[in-house]
């Protein structure tokens, strides 16, 4: 993890403003923090000191359950916030976060800013209707996964997931995820690698045809 200091610190300030979600001087707290690719943001287990929000790059949330096995439950992209439950449940300990690709935040420290934040109008109704559009996609997944066919929610998952063009979720991951069989999974990627969408490299796969895979995603997002 890197801490942007000086000039470049003062870059990203300037060209992702945050502002305006904010009724007092937030960049007196602000940090910027720059997360790589499988770099854990919290880890699982430990209490976020800070109040994260995206300006570029993806990342994953996971729970380990009691069995010990971990499930991937959600993600988190650009103008998302991470670590918004801690700020508001003293008693709530988050899930494992981790960058999907390179992933640049803004970061306000909560011991530092918690009592402004609270008392901001502004902010928590900003943050009240992330709140309420999170849980909305939530329970879209749930219903999408009843609706439609393992290709449009695969085709969603890999756009997702993908890093410049490069996909490398591990399989059983997926399989977990969408509430698939292995069997079917595979027989899925293969039909998209025979139509040409992806090319099989080595342990991953490349995008090679971006349209069809977006195509297929319309019909979740006007669902």
């Amino acid at each position: 993890m890197e801490i942007y200091k000086g000039e470049k610190k003062r870059q990203q300030m300037g060209r992702h403003s945050i502002s305006h979600l904010f009724s007092f001087p937030v960049e007196e707290f602000m940090e910027v923090h720059e997360y790589q690719r499988d770099e854990w943001m919290i880890r699982e287990g430990t209490r976020t000191e800070f109040l994260f929000y995206v300006i570029e790059g993806k990342a994953k949330i996971y729970v380990t359950h009691q069995n010990g096995k971990v499930s991937l439950i959600n993600f988190i992209n650009a103008n998302d916030y991470i670590g918004e439950m801690e700020l508001l449940h003293e008693v709530y300990y988050t899930k494992g976060v981790q960058a999907s690709t390179k992933t640049i935040c803004f970061a306000l420290p909560i011991h530092r800013c918690r009592k402004q934040l609270m008392e901001d109008a502004k902010f928590l109704r900003e943050l009240t209707k992330f709140l309420s559009i999170k849980a909305t996609l939530m329970a879209a997944k749930y219903s999408q996964s009843l609706a439609f066919p393992l290709e449009h929610r695969l085709a969603d998952f890999i756009l997702q997931t993908a890093d410049e063009g490069v996909y490398k979720e591990k399989h059983v991951t997926v399989c977990d995820y969408l509430g698939v069989s292995y069997r079917h999974l595979l027989y899925v990627m293969t039909q998209f690698c025979d139509k040409g969408y992806l090319q099989k490299e080595g342990r991953y796969f490349r995008i090679k045809q971006y349209d069809f895979l977006y195509k297929l995603t319309e019909m979740l997002k006007n669902k």
